[in-house]
């Protein structure tokens, strides 16, 4: 493991300050059709994240797809222990930002590109959202 300070600024966010692993994705998230709800693992066959668990990770994506389905998605997910630490997505909806406020799940949204080119799945990452802002706090050596 190597330390950093690299510091991301997001445009908006929502809940309490979270610690944990990155998990990134390089394409736009559905919690209804990506994800395995019952088991909490990226689950649509031609994701990059395929077999990916998501429980307790702080999940970048550049965007989300679909609607309401998928803010009951995580509120389920959450419920069942197997939910996500926190979503830092390039754009979102308001399905999706009800849905993560309601289950209790930190958001983030509006982010340079460069944060998707820099944070890997792996490393220890904190987003503040009161700061609005995402720091890697270790990085998993390549």
């Amino acid at each position: 493991m190597e330390s950093t300070a690299t510091r991301f600024s997001l445009a908006r966010a929502i809940g309490p300050t979270v610690r944990a692993r990155a998990l990134v994705s390089t394409v736009p998230f559905s919690a209804r059709y990506d994800l395995d709800r019952v088991n909490g693992v990226v689950s649509r066959i031609d994701h990059p994240l395929r077999g990916s668990s998501i429980t307790d990770r702080l999940f970048i994506a550049p965007g989300v797809q679909g609607g309401v389905a998928g803010g009951w998605a995580l509120m389920a997910m959450a419920k069942r222990g197997i939910g996500f630490a926190g979503l830092i997505l390039g754009d979102t909806n308001p399905v999706m930002v009800q849905g993560a406020v309601t289950a209790g799940i930190p958001i983030a949204a509006g982010f340079d590109v460069e944060l998707l080119e820099t944070v890997r799945t792996g490393d220890l990452i904190e987003l503040d959202p009161e700061q609005r802002t995402l720091r890697i706090i270790e990085r998993l050596r390549s």
